[in-house]
């Protein structure tokens, strides 16, 4: 077992009171889970404050206690570490205590509003198809090679990851690709992992009820690529007009994807289809199943990442031809009733709007494009009317609906989103709080060849009310109603 003093290695101490060679059994930050032999990290949380647990964690055997406040009285054979943050202390001890997993493997952090998911799976496919043992941390699934463990974060907290990330060195892996939220980035959750390289997809509006300001935002994500080494590369949307201030501090070395821009990996879009999207790389045409402008920025971002890990570009675009698209994003539902039927993440305004042009770009203009959309509850409230708005300008038919209300009244969300409905638009939008009604009814209203786009959720398969999550999947229910409605006629 590890001795205190190996697992402060790194972090920034104020005082040390105790026995730094006490042997230390496990980390803990939610006194619920100390035990003999724990260090109690105390957290100050969004919601609980770590400090007010620090007796609790004593009494369940806690050898070692790491906080911003002491305790106003010393307690015998108890080590007090004072540090001036603790979410970056637990960051660095985590990776102490695992033995400092991330620097045994080439981990890649990406990072971005939209198209996190996306990225990390792919490269997570790319390079098993390679041949490599590689590890995924994402918001759909966490896999070790094929071993699939459950999401329950985008990103885990700091003990979680990286004794994931231990296991994954254990079981051979060389490379990790992660999905960096900007949560996960303010909170410190990866302080203390030594990253091979960072990807910048795109920013829009999405967590300002966590950040409060767009800026706030920006410099969340903008934490990731300051706190690269020299060793690392950095890799960014050069379309996105946040993209260079991603760069401006880092030390890592710097490259650019784009479609319209100059940059280091390029392409131009020849065919943009259901059936795919057909690419100029470098002169060399590559069709893929991927579908939409959005996913060529993607397929460019995952192109560049695998070239700067040291990949054959060739080699690449030929497995990246053959690769499927994450769940839950831009998927198709097959029924057998004319109908084409997507389910789509796409939870901010800048999705919801990719996701319909892409729709727009593809349809002949004799089909119906029907949009069932909600909002989340408890999150960011601005968007709300926003995501109506676009719904609604890019659809002929929307129904406004439910989506993860959590501890808010679905209807007081749906109204937030009619603040964006146009009154040119009332006629074409109908609000429907239950969320299987809502695409019962956009399945009754489309025809053959009417394309219905259920969005928000993707591959989620709850819906969360009142802090109980139900069963409940968008793709089940929608391929269902499809195939009711179409038995019927």
């Amino acid at each position: 077992m590890p001795q205190l003093k190996d697992i402060l290695y790194k972090v920034s101490l104020q005082s040390v009171a105790g026995n730094m060679e006490t042997e230390v059994t496990q980390l803990a930050f939610d006194s619920r889970k100390v035990d003999v032999g724990s260090v109690f990290i105390a957290v100050s949380g969004t919601q609980v404050n770590g400090h007010d647990f620090i007796d609790k964690a004593i009494d369940q055997g806690a050898v070692a206690i790491v906080c911003e406040q002491l305790p106003e009285t010393t307690i015998d054979d108890i080590a007090l570490i004072q540090v001036a943050d603790s979410a970056e202390a637990l960051g660095v001890m985590a990776s102490n205590f695992y033995g400092n997993p991330s620097e045994k493997l080439k981990l890649v952090g990406i990072t971005g509003t939209n198209g996190k998911t996306t990225c990390a799976t792919l490269l997570y496919q790319l390079f098993r198809a390679l041949g490599y043992n590689t590890g995924l941390l994402s918001t759909v699934e966490n896999k070790i090679n094929d071993e699939v463990i459950p999401a329950t974060h985008t990103t885990p907290d700091a003990i979680t990851l990286n004794k994931m990330l231990a296991n994954m060195v254990a079981k051979g892996c060389t490379h990790c690709f992660m999905e960096s939220s900007s949560h996960a980035i303010v909170q410190r959750r990866i302080a203390g992992l030594k990253y091979e390289g960072a990807v910048f997809t795109n920013l829009s509006h999405e967590h300002l009820d966590y950040h409060k300001t767009f800026d706030e935002y920006i410099k969340a994500k903008k934490l990731l690529f300051d706190g690269l080494s020299s060793s690392a590369f950095s890799l960014i949307n050069a379309d996105d007009k946040r993209g260079m201030v991603m760069l401006q501090n880092t030390k890592a070395s710097k490259h650019k994807y784009a479609l319209k821009s100059l940059a280091d990996y390029k392409a131009r879009i020849l065919s943009n289809t259901l059936e795919g999207l057909e690419l100029d790389i470098n002169g060399q045409n590559v069709w893929f199943k991927l579908i939409g402008d959005f996913n060529a920025y993607n397929l460019l971002a995952v192109l560049g990442t695998a070239v700067l890990l040291g990949e054959d570009e060739s080699d690449v675009l030929q497995e990246l031809s053959s690769l499927d698209p994450a769940p839950g994003r831009f998927e198709q539902v097959i029924t057998e009733t004319g109908i084409t039927a997507l389910v789509d993440y796409a939870h901010t305004p800048d999705a919801l709007e990719n996701v319909l042009l892409t729709i727009k770009a593809f349809r002949t203009g004799n089909e119906k494009v029907i949009t069932v959309v909600g909002c989340g509850g408890n999150r960011d409230t601005a968007k709300r009317p926003v995501m109506a708005k676009i719904a609604c300008d890019l659809s002929d038919k929307v129904v406004l609906t439910s989506d993860n209300p959590r501890f808010e009244e679905p209807m007081a969300i749906i109204k937030d989103m009619q603040e964006g409905v146009s009154p040119s638009n009332y006629k074409k939008t109908l609000i429907i709080e239950d969320r299987k009604e809502a695409i019962k009814t956009a399945a009754a209203l489309a025809e053959p060849k009417d394309i219905i786009l259920v969005a928000g959720k993707g591959h989620e398969t709850y819906q969360e009310v009142k802090g109980e999550r139900s069963d409940f999947d968008d793709r089940e229910i929608l391929s269902e109603m499809l195939n009711l409605i179409h038995k019927q006629n």
